[in-house]
């Protein structure tokens, strides 16, 4: 890590952790711009099942790319990369701190580990693979992709099914694998210094916040929020259509499932894709260790954050900055 290179601190976590109320208290403390990485949260008219921040937080500190993308646009990983910098040298001449606050672990890897250069992809290959995925499903897709890559497939979950149609279409299109081009990273780290802190509640804790979300999100307005976004006969492969808890409501208002059912299998969903986030990021460390202090700080909650290590940890960012 060198002193030279301008710091950027990550927030991360898995959903309902409570990485935007940390990422704001931060900012507000030590004048930052807080950078969105939740690859659902992009998207413009996903507000209230994304749960964004609220417009009274964003009036608090400058928060860039919520809502930045129609729910017709996909976002590519690096799209995202490229914004993200832009807004970090923005934040940086403006003398703010970056924060990088969500928990899409691809779009943190992307800027400490740099990206492949997959080629464009034609739209040959693009819609074959999402008429597959329609027409089959994902776990037989994911059989496909096994029998011709099995190097990308390994590392796929069956019931994934954006990335494996995304792997799909990256070998049709390309005649290559997608771990393959992966393997050939062409886009450097960020020449950022990062440190980084991870919420991480026990498991018990995080269901019942992810339940109390969604009841919020309800009460809010999420059905009339989706149904809004299906009025637009989106194609159910984007992104945007699936989101957590989309689907869900998406069959809810097509009489498959009572709002009783839909809320179950969506809290489930949620729960299911927390796991997988805190399991990602116990793993995938974004700041090198330092010496002088942890700069993966691991705590369970903001409180703990809060009462224990913020002052550490505020010292450490004044000393770095």
């Amino acid at each position: 890590m060198s002193k030279d290179q301008p710091l950027s601190l990550f927030v991360v976590g898995p959903t309902a952790s409570g990485k935007s109320a940390l990422a704001l208290a931060i900012a507000e403390r030590l004048g930052g711009t807080i950078i969105n990485a939740d690859s659902m949260q992009l998207y413009r008219e996903l507000r209230i099942i994304t749960a964004r921040p609220s417009p009274a937080d964003e009036a608090r500190a400058p928060h860039v790319l919520y809502g930045v993308r129609e729910a017709a646009e996909a976002a590519s990983v690096a799209w995202w990369r490229d914004a993200a910098l832009a807004a970090m040298d923005q934040a940086h001449a403006a003398g703010r701190l970056p924060i990088i606050c969500g928990g899409t672990g691809m779009y943190c890897a992307a800027m400490t580990q740099g990206l492949a250069a997959i080629p464009p992809i034609p739209a040959t290959a693009r819609e074959e693979a999402r008429r597959l995925l329609a027409e089959e499903g994902p776990a037989a897709l994911h059989a496909r992709l096994a029998a011709e890559d099995p190097a990308s497939a390994v590392r796929l979950r069956p019931s994934d099914s954006q990335r494996i149609a995304r792997a799909y279409e990256v070998w049709r299109g390309t005649g290559r694998g997608i771990a393959a081009w992966q393997a050939e990273a062409s886009a450097a780290p960020a020449p950022w210094r990062f440190a980084a802190i991870l919420l991480d509640p026990p498991r018990a804790e995080l269901r019942a916040a992810t339940a109390q979300r969604w009841a919020a999100m309800i009460q809010a307005g999420a059905v009339e929020e989706v149904r809004a976004l299906l009025a637009q006969g989106l194609d159910p492969a984007l992104p945007a259509m699936r989101a957590l808890g989309v689907p869900e409501i998406v069959a809810m208002l097509s009489g498959r499932l009572t709002e009783d059912e839909a809320s179950a299998r969506a809290i489930l969903a949620s729960g299911q894709y927390t796991k997988r986030q805190a399991t990602w990021f116990r793993h995938h460390e974004l700041a090198p260790p330092d010496r002088s202090y942890p700069i993966n700080a691991r705590f369970e909650d903001f409180a703990q954050f809060s009462e224990s290590e913020s002052a550490k940890f505020f010292a450490f960012l004044d000393f770095c900055r």
